[in-house]
């Protein structure tokens, strides 16, 4: 990350901007840093100024005790006046509930896109897995085991237990429990999991909500949930891509919608 900004707890938060024209900042999900999304801000590059940030917690950005999912919004105000004042905002995954809970606040916030926030109202029981995810996480944190901590999410994300026993055999299982800890944030901002219909409806600027014509069911219609849910809402489906979307798909549509 090339640059650093401020949030108002003191934070330091790092950050990178590619290419010119319309600002969009690029929220990443669990278990990611900015440079998760770096591919898609190269993708972007040519049509928008894509801002890329380690969220508070990893990669080179700070953290500050005690978190609470408010912190997260303040930091993007800062980003938000650190890039110029006004900008669009796309999350992915968990990313997408953080740009809608910062939209929804009343940030100088231009647009709003997310692809495949996991909300669950079309999963079985998805409340009470959450529920009792979050509650194993935290236990499991406290204790300091990490590697554990990740195990819980790979299984909440439906990963069997052979790819689970192979990633920790990978080059970038180290990788992953340096962000352990940031998976609480995660949780937190995703609460029992069910779609915010009053939150949504407070969100002032257009949504694109998108999702992959591969994903599970109840990922695709809770991405249309999502875009019902705001006074102006749109839904995509992105042809052939899943929840790891590839940045070659989805940048022409999120460039369209942040320069339309």
């Amino acid at each position: 990350m090339d640059k650093k900004t401020t949030s108002v707890d003191g934070t330091s938060l790092a950050y990178r901007v590619t290419g010119e024209g319309p600002t969009v900042i690029l929220v990443s999900g669990a278990l990611s840093t900015g440079l998760t999304l770096a591919p898609l801000a190269a993708a972007l590059a040519d049509r928008c100024r894509a801002v890329v940030y380690d969220r508070r917690g990893r990669g080179a950005s700070g953290d500050t005790a005690p978190y609470a999912v408010e912190r997260e919004v303040e930091d993007l105000a800062a980003l938000l006046e650190a890039v110029g004042g006004e900008a669009a905002l796309f999350g992915l995954s968990s990313g997408g509930a953080l740009v809608l809970l910062a939209a929804a606040s009343g940030l100088p916030v231009a647009r709003a896109a997310v692809y495949e926030v996991p909300f669950n109202d079309f999963l079985p029981e998805g409340p009470q897995q959450q529920v009792a995810y979050a509650a194993a996480l935290d236990m499991a944190l406290a204790a300091g085991d990490r590697g554990g901590a990740v195990e819980l999410f790979l299984r909440l994300t439906g990963l069997g237990e052979e790819m689970i026993q192979r990633a920790r055999q990978s080059p970038m299982w180290p990788g992953l429990e340096l962000l352990a800890s940031s998976l609480a944030y995660d949780a937190a901002l995703m609460g029992d999991g069910l779609l915010p219909a009053e939150l949504l409806a407070r969100v002032p600027v257009p949504v694109l909500s998108m999702a992959g014509s591969l994903s599970p069911q109840w990922l695709r219609a809770g991405a249309r949930e999502v875009a019902e849910a705001v006074p102006d809402g749109a839904y995509a489906v992105l042809e052939g891509q899943t929840h790891a979307v590839e940045p070659a798909s989805l940048a022409p549509v999120l460039a369209d919608f942040v320069t339309g």
